[in-house]
């Protein structure tokens, strides 16, 4: 009497959608996956991603860039970080995404999420998405102290508390967004005064 093939067959099958399954996971960490899935929308926050650190490279939209090291995403890449350290999409976000990946309603590159949008999908306040054990270990006092030399200290909150995010980008260069007002206000090499941001072609 011949033995039953079918369990064989049917943990062989099993076997190669767990393995399939735990390969396809890891990609989805990658920042390969975004561009692979979403291809065109996504491909400029990818390219600047993929930039080295310290040299002269381009934006989200293709603008020359003096330093990468301006850009967050470059920064973040340098020291480890992938997209997902970040960006932590909801499936709801994820299924709205594929619908409008899938009709071509979507603007490129796509619209860059604001530090506040970030900090929802954690659950979490703007500073604490950026100042925590994991990432930054800084209060805003310690920031205030580190850039006390300069002219005007742009992280004493002499305005109110201004969200990182209105200096520090991720896909495009950093901005001194003291100097919509204070033309004294020293702007980091690499940087752009609110002035030279505003005139970037975004389109």
């Amino acid at each position: 009497m011949k033995p039953k093939k079918w369990p064989i067959v049917v943990g062989t099958v099993a076997l190669v959608f767990v393995v399939a399954g735990m390969g396809f996971w890891v990609w989805h960490e990658q920042p390969s996956f975004c561009a692979a899935i979403c291809h065109t929308p996504m491909d400029p926050y990818v390219e600047t991603y993929d930039q080295p650190l310290g040299e002269a490279g381009v934006d989200k939209w293709g603008n020359e860039v003096a330093d990468t090291s301006s850009m967050l995403a470059v920064a973040h890449k340098a020291s480890g970080k992938t997209c997902l350290d970040c960006h932590v999409p909801t499936l709801g976000e994820q299924m709205a995404e594929g619908a409008s990946w899938v009709t071509g309603g979507y603007g490129v590159p796509l619209q860059e999420a604001t530090l506040a949008d970030l900090g929802a999908a954690r659950g979490v306040a703007s500073d604490e998405f950026c100042l925590n054990e994991s990432c930054h270990n800084l209060t805003r006092d310690d920031l205030a102290n580190a850039t006390a030399g300069m002219t005007r200290n742009p992280h004493l909150a002499y305005h109110g508390d201004i969200s990182c995010d209105s200096c520090h980008k991720a896909h495009r260069a950093s901005v001194n967004y003291c100097t919509q007002c204070h033309a004294d206000a020293e702007t980091p090499a690499g940087w752009l005064t609110s002035k030279e941001s505003a005139d970037l072609p975004t389109g």
